[in-house]
């Protein structure tokens, strides 16, 4: 059939513009086009946006895109996709979004000011990036605005006066960036406002504008941790509607205003590490809604307002740390609802209301350091939910009340430091949950009940320093989680029975100065986990057993002062682990064994001293090439020395001579050292010791993953302006693990990539016992940052990385470094920083700049170093143990705001049942390491105090730890202070020469500084005041409050950690009162653990 060539015609014109027609009606609208063009800038890992099809006509079934019935888009929600890139600029085809949410998304770069043309928009968040730049002042011209969440960046610049154009907003989200200036007044405007969080800002300064009243709808206020300063404005007693104000660890001063009392839907007030002065209004007493009242850590005076009883929402009190005086109101009797009871270290007097029986509630009592007299009252007995009781350091007379073990969930009670008569309740030991008993430095007398193997719970008992009587009793055999007991000075007789080895996980055994006799029990071989055994100072007898070689974790052994005789069995040579031998004043005979000089661990003390021994030295104690101390004695009768090394020509060892019959070497070095004496009493001194650089591998996840060159990390954030009791700010979140790329690691989000050519030696600014530092200007936003390269080639490196992520990455401080984040490959472990531009104290104090720095700022930097420890010791939960706080580890801002740095060496005081079974390393540096690593199990906080007081030492002499500058015979900055004072000198001579000629009120601040340093190097730790403390005195030298001009202010709350005493003054500390400082810090001190106080520290919720 022939066919009609125009039929062909019109067919092949068909076939030839299919294919045009297909593609036009396929073809993404203008809106997709938008964003298909912004998602080719992105680097991040895209796979989630793999529907972005540009086939489609429209974008509205893309991932994250949701359209209107007209098929235009209304929002755009990446939350938490990596993108990798920065934001959009051109937005003239999605002015139709209402919703715009890219939290969490990796974006870097400024945010544009062109988002100001979404007329439409309600709902912005752009949080949790590394968004950098200041808040562009067009976003404040958006009409429909409700929410904008701009937190957790990196923005700077003010917040913007135009802010009050935004007249819809209901929330403003601002926290964790490093926004300044004034908050403004325009805030005023905001009517609909519900939430205000701007924490976090360190340089937010000023005053809280008055026009704050104005925001009638305000819920939630929250600008913790920045540097508000001033009064509170009595217009807050406006905010009906306020449930929230949180306003803590920042600068505000002045008195707390009574108008807080009309807000009648307060539930939380969080003013806690202020400045704030005055007494607690009793129209506070008004809030019926109060939950939280956390007042801690202020100047706070007067009595505590009976009124607060008629909060009776109130869950928590926590008033510590200020100077409030009077009795507690026995009208908390009525507070029903009350769970915590903190009102620790005050001046707090009068007895304990009985009416607190009243609230079932509690389960935190914490009324230590006060002035509390009275007895304990019985009604305690009826808080059925509590579970600490601290009443230690107070006033308390009378016995202690059998009722409280009708508290059946009570876990730790100290009552040490009082004047508790009578025997132990044997109730008390029928708590199944009681885990910790601290009765120390009291009056209790009668004997320890047997029914103390009923409390199978118990894992430290500590009753030092009393009247107790009787035998240790068999029962305590059943007590398996028993980690800790300390019944040294007491008048305990008997013997130490063989039972005892049923508590499989005693570590630490001081059972010093009592009446024990007999033999030291072949049981003890048992012990497995046994570190610590005291038992000097009785009169047990006998020989000594060769089963104490089984000991395989005994660190410390201490017998001296004894009866015991025979011959020092070889098999000692067997612990290990041994650091400390005490066998002094004893009837040992018999030769040394050669086994001991084997001993690998033998580091910290051998006192082998008044004893019958005989022979020669063994050769074997050339080895010994670590020791700190060895006592021995001699009088030798002739006879080539066996020795021509070993422990005498051990680094920084004191070489205590005295008698023993047989040879020894004639070496100079094995010289006679005269014991120092304070208060008629030898001591011997550890000012040089050599350290060991071992630590344990922390748990941080150092694992380098295969490189790829990248290094996109992501975030590690603490939210800010709610309210967190201990931890510095509101939420923290964890890391974020990233889905691709070949490192593994986080950071604030400082661009993409890291070059090598960075971490060159020209950007060098320090150098570590781990690594090295570069200042690394950052090309996207100019700001400086701190690498440290860490020496991957040795062990200590890999420790110290992990240690610094794990102490760092969660605490946040301003006077210690921020971490901003950290990477590792197989090649490469690096962590970042904030730069802080006037590198350390050291430098600072001696390579000749000292000039350049008066004694105002040096007085600044002490306290602020002395706050960030104490934020260490008292806020972190659980506490952290710096470790080796010096001057090198001290950087400087640019205001000379000190910052504590380098946590290689950092640990958690953890449970002690955890802490117990892992052996003690030696940290620190030279000159600055406290003296119980020669005498102690376990280093706890004090020992940061010691260093601490050396730092303080430095500041104010002018002179390094170890200093050419000294005398003969004065190898150290605290021996050269001493002996200055104990020959009666001028105090202000050892001052740095560049202070002197000062006004006489800073010569005396200086004086009085020098006090709080001799406290705070104090020979025995129990001597020392904590670090609140030491915070507290040197904030008293300063009369003045601090300032705005001058970022100053109290850090965080030290937490009731130890039963000692911690009423010490500075304010009244004369140069002849030096003397008495001097005195005191010369204090005796055995060279094993000294258990006259306490020693083992508890905070109030771990119970460390």
């Amino acid at each position: 059939m022939p066919v009609n060539p125009w039929t062909l015609f019109f067919l092949c014109i068909s076939l030839l513009l299919l294919p045009f027609h297909f593609l036009l009606a396929a073809a993404v609208n203008q809106q997709g086009e938008a964003l298909l063009s912004w998602k080719r800038t992105l680097n991040g890992s895209l796979e989630v946006l793999s529907n972005w099809d540009p086939v489609q006509d429209t974008p509205c079934s893309w991932y994250g895109v949701s359209c209107n019935f007209k098929n235009e888009v209304v929002q755009l929600d990446l939350r938490y996709v990596d993108l990798l890139g920065r934001l959009p600029t051109n937005f003239t085809s999605l002015l139709s979004l209402t919703s715009l949410i890219f939290t969490g998304t990796n974006l870097t770069g400024s945010i544009p000011k062109e988002i100001g043309e979404l007329v439409e928009l309600g709902y912005l968040d752009l949080s949790d990036n590394a968004l950098s730049g200041e808040i562009p002042s067009e976003l404040c011209y958006l009409p429909k605005l409700e929410e904008l969440h701009l937190n957790s960046n990196d923005l700077v610049g003010s917040i913007p006066v135009a802010i009050g154009n935004l007249t819809k907003l209901q929330k403003l989200i601002l926290y964790d960036n490093q926004l300044g200036g004034k908050i403004p007044g325009t805030i005023g405007n905001l009517k609909s406002l519900q939430v205000i969080r701007a924490g976090g800002n360190k340089n937010l300064e000023g005053l809280l504008p008055q026009e704050i009243g104005n925001c009638s709808s305000l819920v939630m206020l929250g600008l913790a941790e920045t540097s508000l300063s001033g009064s509170l404005p009595p217009t807050l007693g406006l905010l009906k509607n306020l449930e929230t104000i949180a306003i803590y660890t920042s600068l505000l001063s002045g008195e707390i205003p009574p108008e807080l009392g009309y807000c009648t839907g307060l539930q939380n007030i969080y003013l806690y590490e202020n400045s704030l002065t005055g007494s607690i209004p009793s129209k506070l007493g008004n809030l019926k809604n109060l939950e939280n009242l956390l007042l801690w850590q202020n100047n706070l005076v007067g009595t505590i307002p009976p009124e607060i009883g008629n909060c009776e929402m109130l869950s928590v009190i926590d008033v510590s740390m200020n100077s409030l005086t009077g009795s507690i109101p026995k009208t908390f009797g009525n507070l029903t609802s009350l769970q915590e009871l903190q009102l620790s270290v005050n001046q707090i007097s009068g007895e304990i209301p009985g009416e607190l029986g009243k609230c079932q509630q509690l389960t935190h009592v914490e009324l230590d350091n006060n002035l509390i007299t009275g007895t304990i009252p019985s009604e305690l007995g009826n808080l059925a939910n509590l579970t600490l009781l601290f009443l230690w350091h107070n006033k308390l007379q009378g016995s202690i009340p059998s009722s409280l073990s009708n508290c059946q969930n009570l876990e730790a009670i100290d009552l040490s430091q009082n004047g508790l008569m009578g025997p132990i309740p044997k109730g008390i030991f029928q708590l199944k949950n009681l885990n910790k008993l601290l009765l120390l430095s009291n009056n209790l007398s009668g004997k320890i009940p047997s029914e103390i193997g009923n409390c199978s719970s118990l894992i430290r008992f500590r009753a030092n320093d009393n009247n107790i009587t009787g035998s240790i009793p068999s029962q305590i055999g059943n007590l398996n989680n028993l980690n800790f007991l300390d019944l040294g000075n007491n008048r305990i007789s008997g013997v130490i029975p063989v039972e005892i080895s049923g508590c499989r996980n005693l570590a630490f055994l001081d059972v010093h100065s009592n009446f024990l006799a007999g033999n030291l029990p072949e049981s003890l071989s048992r012990l497995n986990s046994l570190q610590f055994l005291d038992a000097s100072d009785n009169m047990i007898e006998g020989t000594l057993n060769p089963t104490l070689g089984e000991l395989a974790a005994l660190s410390k052994l201490v017998l001296a002062k004894n009866r015991i005789s025979g011959s020092i069995p070889s098999q000692l040579g067997s612990c290990s682990k041994l650091q400390l031998l005490d066998l002094s004043s004893n009837n040992i005979s018999g030769e040394i064994p050669s086994s001991i000089g084997n001993i690998p661990a033998l580091e910290i003390a051998l006192n082998l001293s008044l004893n019958q021994l005989s022979g020669e030295i063994p050769q074997e104690f050339s080895s010994l090439t670590k020791l700190g101390i060895w006592t021995y004695l001699t009088t030798f009768s002739g006879g080539k020395p066996p020795i021509s090394g070993g422990p005498a020509k051990s680094r920084g060892a004191e070489h205590l001579v005295q008698q023993i019959h047989g040879t020894h070497s004639g070496h100079a070095v094995l010289r006679e050292a005269a014991a120092e004496r304070a208060g008629g009493e030898p001591r011997a001194v550890l000012l040089r010791q050599r350290v060991r650089r071992q630590r344990e591998v922390g748990a941080a996840g150092e694992d380098g993953a295969r490189g790829d060159g990248g290094s996109a990390l992501h975030s590690v954030r603490a939210a800010d302006g709610g309210a967190v009791r201990g931890g510095g700010s509101e939420t923290t979140r964890g890391p974020r693990k990233r889905r691709g790329g070949g490192w593994k690691g986080q950071q604030r989000g400082h661009g993409s990539t890291l070059g090598t050519k960075c971490l060159s030696a020209g950007n060098v600014i320090g150098h570590g016992r781990s690594g090295v530092v570069y200042r690394v200007d950052l090309p996207a936003t100019g700001l400086a940052i701190a690498v440290k390269k860490f020496r991957l080639s040795e062990k200590f490196s890999a420790a110290a990385f992990s240690s610094e992520i794990a102490t760092l990455a969660r605490i946040r401080h301003r006077n210690i470094v921020r971490l901003l984040g950290w990477g590792a490959n197989r090649r490469t472990k690096l962590l970042f920083y904030d730069y802080l531009p006037n590198g350390n104290l050291d430098t600072l104090l001696h390579e000749g700049c000292t000039g350049l720095i008066d004694w105002e700022t040096r007085l600044r930097i002490a306290l602020g170093v002395a706050e960030g420890v104490a934020y260490l010791h008292h806020d972190c939960v659980p506490a952290i143990l710096h470790r080796d706080v010096k001057a090198q580890n001290i950087l400087l801002g640019d205001r000379y705001e000190p910052c504590l740095a380098d946590f290689g060496f950092a640990r958690f005081v953890e449970e002690d049942h955890a802490s117990f079974s892992v052996n003690p390393q030696f940290a620190g540096s030279y000159g600055y390491i406290a003296p119980e690593y020669a005498c102690m199990l376990k280093i706890t906080e004090k020992s940061d105090v010691y260093s601490f007081g050396v730092v303080l030492l430095e500041i104010i002499t002018g002179k390094r730890p170890v200093d050419p500058s000294f005398p003969d015979g004065q190898q150290h900055v605290i021996q050269w202070v001493r002996e200055h004072l104990k020959s009666k000198k001028d105090p202000v001579e050892v001052l740095d020469s560049k202070l002197q000629g000062h006004p006489d009120t800073q010569i005396q601040e200086m004086l009085q500084a020098l006090g709080i340093a001799l406290l705070c190097t104090s020979n025995r730790a129990e001597d020392r005041p904590t670090m609140k403390d030491v915070a507290a005195l040197l904030r008293e030298i300063r009369h003045d409050p601090p300032t705005s001009a001058e970022p100053h202010k109290p850090k965080p709350k030290p937490k009731p950690y130890s039963t000692e005493a911690s009423s010490y003054s500075s304010s009244s500390v004369t140069p002849a009162q030096l003397l008495l400082l001097q005195s005191s810090s010369h204090s005796s001190s055995s060279l094993a653990y000294s258990s006259s106080s306490a020693a083992g520290y508890h905070p109030p919720r771990n119970q460390s």
